[in-house]
């Protein structure tokens, strides 16, 4: 890990510091070439962490998010809680791209998504990585009562 990462993880609670260091150990351990180049840990509401690395193909291979989302799904975690991705070549913590933020929200509307901001790593709502986002509501379900209120 780099020493600015080492400073961010002394100032995140127990179980944010452990999921970006079972990500940083993934991707430190078998990051190769350009071929995996990103790391992603997930928990699910059981506390369990689930990992997956990228797989990139230059027709556009998954990220380490969607990975790990497939992942997590083998193994029965259908219910993830938090989610981050981890940069290989000490690059750190990064955001999901546009996708994964949709995927996300798609899937687990209520995440928390850990990410770099100016006073280090803090988790955030994947909604608030994607504000106006698309968002399907499967028939018979109702908004989600912590999204946005719609003020007309």
């Amino acid at each position: 890990m780099t020493a600015d990462l080492d400073d961010d993880l002394d100032d995140l609670d127990h179980d944010l510091a452990e999921l970006v260091g079972a990500a940083t150990r993934l991707v430190v351990a078998h990051a190769r070439g350009d071929d995996h180049t990103v790391a992603c840990a997930a928990r699910d509401r059981d506390g369990r962490i689930i990992t997956g690395l990228n797989v990139y193909h230059f027709t556009g291979g998954p990220c380490a998010e969607l990975v790990t989302i497939g992942a997590a799904a083998a193994v029965g975690a259908y219910d993830l809680t938090t989610v981050v991705a981890v940069g290989s070549d000490g690059r750190g913590v990064l955001p999901p791209c546009g996708r994964c933020r949709q995927v996300l929200l798609d899937y687990f509307p209520r995440i928390e998504v850990v990410v770099g901001t100016e006073n280090g790593l803090r988790a955030v709502p994947v909604r608030e990585l994607l504000p106006y986002a698309y968002e399907s509501v499967p028939d018979g379900a109702g908004p989600d009562p912590t999204g946005p209120t719609d003020p007309a």
